[in-house]
């Protein structure tokens, strides 16, 4: 999330710090954005919101706070915050194993056998991030000039194979593990037999309000109004700008990656981590996802999010990069402020959201 050097241009010019509007609009001039939307939650106040651009060069619908944007991986945090309220609920255990959380004959390596529900969710498990298959280089190749999802083996059941010639690092630290997550989709369908989607609307979208965030996003009414997504950084092969495809997950990836949602929604969302919301079983769950399980200075392991410190300042977030779309959601808990930031372009320079948490924490 740290700036890259060539771009601190981007947030003061002559010494001066630019304004949420120059700010963004620099970043989308330069990365060449066609849509943008930014939310911003100051000491517990009223949510603001500046949204630029437009959904896509054909439609132009304008874009506003209740525009839908694909957030891929911010999915993850969602998922993990259901785990959650069912570990708390007594129906999970974080201690509990794959070797008791997956079907008896389930083939497990000594290693994997032994991983357990919180490391599956603060990303501590030691799987990798994909496997590396030849099917999945290719579709990994195939992506860089087709834009097409490259997780197809991830989102059926066949990922649980990877577990049976699993062998765990020397070293046990964070690794942002989509493998993780796919299992973790498998788990809670399997051990409640009730899809992700029901699970978040019954327990966290119901409750908080949330009436534009769905796993299964054509249900909702918004949805062709909907950000189109667009080449950015990626994929490598087609021009920044150019439409790409949207990626579809019907099945253990859906909790990992299938989340829209607007800004409106989520800036509430995220307040809801440091606000109270009067419902005794979500803050205890929002309290319990921001402890920091592997504590380090930047990029502590949390429940899904991860926390960077600077100084006395830290800042809790989540991010989502998939096909043509980035998003950042954070939050700093002691000063109570908030910040979502959501584009239809896949760019990997997405630090706006920190450096508005930065610049607005002793304000």
């Amino acid at each position: 999330m740290n700036m890259p050097s060539s771009e601190v241009k981007q947030v003061a010019q002559n010494g001066r710090t630019l304004s949420v509007n120059e700010l963004v609009t620099e970043y989308m001039q330069s990365k060449q954005v066609s849509g943008m939307v930014v939310a911003v939650i100051q000491h517990n106040g009223p949510a603001k919101f500046y949204c630029f651009g437009v959904t896509d060069a054909k439609n132009h619908y304008p874009v506003t706070p209740d525009t839908l944007f694909a957030l891929g991986s911010l999915s993850k945090g969602i998922t993990a915050e259901v785990v959650t309220l069912l570990v708390n609920e007594g129906r999970l255990h974080w201690d509990d194993t794959l070797k008791t959380l997956l079907p008896p004959d389930t083939p497990l390596s000594a290693d994997a056998q032994k991983i357990t529900l919180l490391q599956l969710a603060t990303h501590t498990s030691g799987l990798p991030r994909q496997p590396m298959s030849l099917l999945s280089l290719e579709h990994l190749v195939g992506y860089l000039s087709d834009g097409e999802n490259f997780y197809q083996d991830l989102d059926s059941d066949s990922v649980l194979g990877y577990l049976s010639t699993f062998n765990a690092p020397l070293v046990r630290e964070p690794r942002y593990s989509n493998i993780g997550y796919a299992i973790l989709g498998y788990v809670l369908k399997y051990q409640t037999g009730q899809s992700i989607e029901q699970l978040a609307a019954n327990k966290i979208f119901q409750p908080l309000g949330m009436k534009n965030a769905s796993f299964r996003p054509e249900s909702l009414r918004a949805f062709p109004l909907r950000a189109l997504g667009h080449a950015g950084d990626q994929p490598k092969f087609i021009a920044r700008g150019a439409l790409t495809p949207d990626w579809q997950f019907n099945n253990n990836m859906v909790g990992a990656a299938s989340l829209y949602s607007d800004a409106r929604d989520l800036i509430e969302y995220t307040r809801a981590h440091f606000s109270p919301t009067h419902n005794e079983a979500l803050d205890k769950a929002f309290h319990d996802v921001t402890v920091d399980y592997f504590p380090r200075e930047k990029e502590a392991a949390n429940i899904a999010w991860i926390t960077d410190s600077y100084g006395q300042q830290k800042i809790t977030y989540q991010v989502g990069y998939i096909g043509g779309y980035s998003s950042y959601i954070g939050f700093d808990k002691a000063n109570q402020n908030a910040v979502v930031v959501l584009q239809n372009s896949f760019n990997w320079s997405n630090y706006i959201g920190h450096a508005l948490l930065k610049r607005i924490a002793p304000e």
